[in-house]
């Protein structure tokens, strides 16, 4: 593979466990709340149906649909709706409580920190292309101690624009000094991340540890993070 100089990341599901971490709070927030004497609900079924709603209007705010606001504003909502929780039984604090736990998680994807310092150690300059939220995307990588590996962070909120959007990929670039042609994405989102980056004329590399189909024969695929040490 050609010399890169820039590499940027992904960092849910990329690098930070988003899983584990939203995992493991939901279920502490289930139990705090007593949710189980309010429906008959797992904490199980509580965990499965969160996901799937915040998927939902993940992939909504990623196409522009909706903002931030409502992400954060309707999710337990819907989520206490699915249930036929009664609004009464709904802590107002909850969404704010998720907001400050899940961040603070400090679990990483297998092999992240091993591949941050050895493409660090091997002198690229390293980065983060992210669609979440800047307030709790730098508090990830503060408690998961990679803060450290990167030069630059760049969020949906700080250009205004979203991948897969070629203008937060332009802003990328430019924040960098880069000319498209010495960086490269790694991102587990076909779309956001790979079909973003190629549209915008990058390299890709397309972690795919859940064997989804793969976007564009143009991306590297690995099912790994180690993997991708022999691209570099």
């Amino acid at each position: 593979m050609k010399k890169y100089k820039h590499i940027f990341f992904d960092l849910d599901h990329t690098l930070w466990d988003f899983d584990r971490a939203s995992m493991e709070t939901l279920k502490e927030l289930f139990y705090h709340y007593k949710i189980n004497e309010h429906a008959k609900v797992t904490h199980e079924d509580f965990v499965d149906c969160f996901w799937e709603i915040n998927h939902k209007l993940w992939d909504k705010y990623n196409h522009g649909l909706i903002d931030k606001a409502t992400i954060r504003d309707q999710r337990f909502f819907m989520v206490y709706e699915k249930f036929k929780i009664e609004k009464k039984h709904i802590p107002t604090e909850i969404g704010i409580l998720y907001l400050e736990k899940c961040p603070q998680k400090p679990y990483l994807m297998p092999f992240a920190e091993d591949v941050l310092n050895y493409l660090r150690d091997k002198k690229y300059q390293l980065h983060i292309l992210s669609n979440g939220f800047g307030d709790v995307q730098f508090v990830k990588l503060q408690k998961s101690n990679i803060a450290h590996f990167f030069d630059c962070v760049i969020t949906s909120e700080t250009t205004g624009h979203k991948k897969p959007s070629k203008e937060i990929f332009d802003f990328a670039i430019s924040s960098v000094n880069g000319n498209g042609k010495d960086m490269i994405m790694i991102g587990d989102n076909p779309e956001t991340d790979i079909m973003g980056a190629i549209k915008a004329g990058w390299d890709s590399i397309f972690y795919n540890p859940d064997k989804k189909e793969i976007p564009h024969s143009s991306t590297i695929e690995v099912k790994s993070l180690e993997e991708i040490k022999q691209f570099f």
